[in-house]
């Protein structure tokens, strides 16, 4: 089955051209010019992805997102102007997967389109009998699931979307060993695409956010200034 994807911006001619070039890729659009009739429809009927515009009337793409995020964790890459590096920042921390700066490549945009929905898909997927026997990452309070997506922090659940979850995979995996952003860019981003430094800072920022939700001592992420980060196990 094709998968679905959400275009949200206010300009007619982006979602015009975004759309006809993810149709000739296979994919099946919905268009929105705001985002307050997004909003209904991506809680009432998801799709597989969205693309949300920042800057639009009514509601902007940031208020949009906060406003899923409370029911959803519905992949979503952000559109954004090539100088709101605040916004990028803001869109990240609060649960965008990606972002892509305008004027943007449709190639770039189809690109992180199928990486993202990969890994959703993956994530996503029901253990089978052989997956059963794959064990549990644990490490000190943490324990990871990776078949079924499952996080859980000193017994409390945790919330993560895909990216963020092939991060701490990727630093827990070996604690106490420090991980570039360049290797944990290879680990969240499995596609030859770029992603810059700040991506992966913010990623970093809201994974220790959502794990203080549950445990307001979390500092299990360590930052080694001009190294990169690791995990370090109690």
């Amino acid at each position: 089955m094709s998968a679905t994807i959400a275009l949200v911006d206010d300009d007619r001619n982006i979602l015009t051209s975004v759309s006809i070039a993810l149709q000739a890729e296979g994919f099946v659009t919905r268009l929105y010019t705001d985002g307050e009739n997004a909003l209904k429809a991506l809680t009432e009927n998801p799709p597989d992805l969205a693309v949300f515009d920042i800057k639009m009337p009514r509601m902007d793409g940031l208020e949009l997102l906060r406003r899923l995020r409370e029911k959803s964790n519905l992949p979503v890459i952000f559109l954004t102007s090539k100088d709101d590096e605040l916004d990028e920042a803001l869109g990240l921390a609060m649960g965008a997967d990606d972002y892509i700066s305008k004027p943007f490549s449709q190639r770039l945009l189809i690109a992180r389109i199928r990486a993202i929905l990969r890994r959703a898909e993956l994530a996503a997927q029901p253990a089978g009998e052989e997956e059963e026997e794959v064990e549990l990452l644990v490490r000190g309070r943490l324990e990871m699931d990776p078949a079924r997506h499952r996080v859980m922090w000193g017994g409390n659940e945790v919330t993560l979307t895909v990216t963020e979850f092939l991060i701490l995979e990727s630093l827990a995996r070996r604690p106490g060993v420090v991980k570039s952003r360049d290797q944990l860019m290879d680990a969240a981003y499995q596609e030859d695409m770029y992603v810059d430094d700040r991506t992966i800072d913010s990623h970093i920022k809201r994974l220790r956010r959502k794990f203080r939700q549950v445990d307001d001592q979390f500092d299990a992420i360590d930052t080694l200034y001009g190294r990169g980060y690791r995990f370090t196990e109690e």
